[in-house]
């Protein structure tokens, strides 16, 4: 007689839900007000009233830019651009208020933004440029526009604070139209790096473990993506 041997059994594996993507809440309404912001969320309310032609509001990834930009396109019906040869980027300033995103990150010809930034002042329009660092430390050569950057009125938002990051990490699960415990919410900012961008890495992992054991978002989850998170720190 043959005996049949039994396999072991494996662990359950948790299943994995879809790479959905959540549409945030961008409008003046859902912006998050903090001492870390205040100074550009004036900014952006006080135009057209701005004492300088050219803003540059600069900050670190996921610190409200965008969201600003956003808000700023809509209230001044501006036109994204990309000064670069062939883009008329100069042209188009000429009609009216223009905002160009990332321009430390996304690149420019040097002239083109030139020419965009003399339009802007000529014909008494607006431009609104987001960048991660100063202008002073990108890398321009052309001294005519290294004065025009110069000139500029720089706003830079600062790095968030506790209060900050617990309204964005209550929003951002609010985008995802879910609630969470305001004492998950302090366990959670007590002990994650303080950036935007490590709490919108946090919400979206809690966001997947919990959808994929099937379960609500608890302070042993939360710890359980915290030191999951703090190990792979370590690693890089």
């Amino acid at each position: 007689m043959t005996e049949t041997l039994e396999k072991p059994k494996r662990p359950r594996a948790e299943q994995l839900p879809l790479a959905l993507t959540h549409d945030a809440a961008t409008g003046r309404d859902d912006l998050l007000i903090a001492e870390p912001v205040s100074a550009a969320v004036a900014m952006i309310d006080a135009w057209p009233h701005w004492n300088a032609p050219v803003v540059i509001l600069t900050g670190p990834a996921g610190c409200g830019k965008s969201h600003l930009a956003n808000i700023w396109r809509d209230k001044a019906g501006a036109t994204d651009i990309h000064p670069q040869l062939g883009a008329d980027a100069a042209t188009i300033a000429a009609a009216g208020p223009v905002l160009f995103e990332d321009a430390d990150r996304a690149g420019f010809d040097e002239n083109e933004l030139f020419h965009v930034i003399n339009s802007v002042r000529e014909n008494r329009t607006s431009l609104l440029m987001t960048a991660r660092l100063w202008p002073m430390s990108w890398s321009v050569e052309l001294p005519d526009l290294r004065s025009r950057l110069k000139a500029a009125t720089v706003v830079e938002i600062g790095e968030p604070d506790e209060d900050l990051l617990g309204q964005v990490i209550i929003k951002l699960f609010a985008d995802r139209q879910l609630t969470i415990d305001d004492r998950i919410v302090a366990y959670i900012v007590a002990r994650m790096e303080r950036s935007m961008q490590a709490a919108q890495g946090t919400v979206e992992r809690l966001d997947r473990l919990a959808l994929s054991r099937g379960t609500r978002i608890t302070r042993a989850l939360a710890a359980e993506v915290l030191e999951s998170l703090a190990g792979e720190d370590q690693i890089d």
